[in-house]
């Protein structure tokens, strides 16, 4: 009996290939999880529709309909969890992933050690309440309704955009945020990948509030040349 966060989620994997099939089947099994299997992306779209997966991992080179286009199929209706795997490393590829809607990517060839604990951390996060008001990780504490950061039991002062950011960042825990995305949720649509450095200015003032060794974040972590990505700890 496994103790694995997540244990008996359903999982459905979409990929033509049958030995990347075979070997997330045996592996997610050994860890608990209940895998669904579809070959073609009509397939894909199908079994999402029917069966109700708690996450999804899609790969992104089918046969019949792109990766992406079934990304959106399934976007019109469902939050599910979406974690793509991409035999491209290009972060353009990566970008258009995450802007679409996917919770996260992992590039073929992909440690399978890597992808479980990605898994883990996306069934984490959305078997949370949603709407939950108050969002903790650690030492940090982020009260949504009342708009108040604490660290340690301490208040900390953030500014204005210094706090849209943080919730950003801490709505979409384990999530990979791209900078596009944070860009337009902060400032809105008059801002793009172009105006990068905003972020990185506010992120380093956040991580100079927030984190123990602001050298070495271990809460707000880059996603180089993609986006950041907000770690909860126990």
């Amino acid at each position: 009996m496994t103790n694995e966060p997540g244990a008996g989620a359903r999982i459905l994997v979409v990929d033509d290939e049958p030995q990347i099939r075979k070997l997330l089947k045996v592996t997610l099994s050994a860890h608990g999880y209940a895998v669904q299997e579809a070959e073609t992306g009509e397939e894909g779209v199908l079994q999402a529709s029917l069966n109700h997966p708690e996450l999804i991992v899609l790969d992104l080179g089918l046969p019949d309909l792109t990766g992406m286009e079934v990304l959106g199929r399934i976007r019109e209706w469902s939050g599910v969890p979406v974690i793509v795997l991409t035999a491209k490393d290009r972060e353009e590829d990566k970008i258009a992933a995450l802007d679409a809607g996917a919770d996260d990517y992992v590039t073929k060839p992909f440690g399978m050690g890597e992808l479980v604990a990605r898994i883990r951390v996306a069934l984490r996060h959305t078997a949370k309440v949603e709407g939950e008001p108050v969002i903790r990780s650690g030492g940090l504490s982020i009260d949504l309704a009342q708009r108040v950061v604490e660290l340690n039991g301490e208040r900390v002062k953030l500014t204005p955009t210094e706090y849209e950011m943080l919730k950003m960042l801490a709505s979409h825990a384990g999530k990979v945020v791209t900078q596009r995305q944070l860009l337009r949720q902060v400032w809105g649509d008059r801002h793009d990948e172009g105006d990068s450095h905003y972020l990185r200015i506010y992120i380093g003032h956040l991580r100079k509030k927030l984190e123990e060794d602001p050298s070495q974040p271990r809460l707000i972590v880059t996603e180089p040349g993609v986006g950041y990505r907000f770690l909860t700890q126990d």
